[in-house]
């Protein structure tokens, strides 16, 4: 049974004090490691997710290779899509494609309910086989957020400016509703699933709600994101935000009941601080830093340190996914560098 034994990151989400500041980073399994490339040639995202051994396999990885605080599930944020009903496939250097996007109410009531034990129990297993028998750091699990989701699922497929989807939140308010209603319970109970599992903290990634003003956010958005960290905050465990360039938003998720704030590049974490963000907070190194030679990115991760210790309740991370093109030496180095610096710095 495994147990465990680096507790820093749930530690820092419920603001407590640490000897160190925890560090995990968006993207750390996957495209910069050379061993995942290997996998690559041989398996689909698609097939390795559908294997828990070889999934929890990816999932750790990086935790060995270079000794983060947490290890963060392997899979893509449409997995519990097609149990809805969803056409949905991940398209290598294009992203995920939808063969149905949703254009009316009839489209969304069509949408069916996700059952995590029957539609994706290869996903439990993963979390099972990593939290009962391989890991000793806690494991994020993470569902995307209404927005991000309902964007692909109109769109049908990645987008620049999200018209169709803001020209269906605009002109078609019922429809939207009720598709918010539909992800809202979807990612309730995948969540849910992901925590009875054995995920120890869970990380709501709304990577395109950026593209919306903070009246839209608070007219369309804020009820359903208020409802999901509602009713995932009885499982007594980290819930963590996320967005890309959606600073202007994050003084919202203030009072949202989630614990963790997390800011990408954009917003230093004194300014957000400034703005009055008590809730605990992580990130935010660009990761364009980490092409650049060692002594830049010592010092800009440094200068975020410097911002993070002020308080207690700070993680470590990136303000987005690490590049394929990122060595993964680069990581390593990064991450004794951040538990040296901090610990030394907290135990003075």
């Amino acid at each position: 049974m495994s147990k465990i034994t680096n507790d820093a990151l749930l530690k820092a989400a419920r603001g407590e004090k640490t000897d160190h500041v925890p560090v995990w980073y968006m993207r750390q399994a996957g495209r910069s490691q050379p061993e995942y490339r290997e996998i690559k040639e041989k398996y689909s995202l698609f097939e390795i997710t559908h294997q828990p051994e070889l999934c929890a396999y990816v999932t750790r990885l990086p935790v060995e290779q270079y000794g983060v605080d947490a290890a963060i599930l392997y899979k893509d944020i449409m997995t519990p899509l097609p149990a809805m009903g969803v056409d949905v496939e991940i398209k290598s250097g294009i992203g995920p494609i939808i063969a149905n996007p949703l254009t009316s109410l009839s489209d969304v009531e069509k949408l069916g309910k996700i059952n995590p034990e029957s539609d994706i129990p290869y996903v439990l297993d993963t979390i099972k086989l990593l939290t009962k028998e391989q890991l000793t750091v806690p494991l994020i699990g993470f569902s995307g957020a209404p927005f991000t989701l309902a964007s692909y699922l109109i769109e049908g497929g990645p987008s620049k400016n999200y018209n169709k989807t803001k020209a269906f939140m605009y002109s078609q308010p019922e429809a939207w509703y009720a598709l918010m209603d539909k992800l809202g319970d979807m990612v309730i109970t995948y969540a849910k699933s992901q925590i009875k599992a054995g995920a120890t903290a869970i990380q709501i990634f709304d990577s395109w709600v950026g593209a919306l003003n903070v009246q839209d956010y608070r007219t369309f958005i804020k009820p359903v994101m208020n409802r999901i960290f509602s009713e995932l905050k009885s499982e007594n465990v980290p819930l963590i935000m996320f967005g890309v360039g959606a600073s202007h938003l994050a003084l919202e998720w203030q009072d949202i009941p989630l614990d963790v704030v997390g800011l990408d590049w954009r917003l230093q974490i004194d300014e957000a601080r400034a703005l009055g963000i008590e809730k605990a907070i992580m990130g935010n190194l660009d990761p364009a830093i980490l092409l650049a030679p060692w002594n830049v990115i010592e010092e800009k991760a440094k200068a975020i340190l410097d911002q993070g210790m002020e308080r207690s309740g700070y993680i470590f991370n990136l303000g987005h996914g690490v590049f394929p093109s990122v060595n993964p030496d680069v990581l390593k180095k990064l991450t004794a560098f951040i538990h040296e610096y901090s610990a030394l710095k907290l135990g003075q």
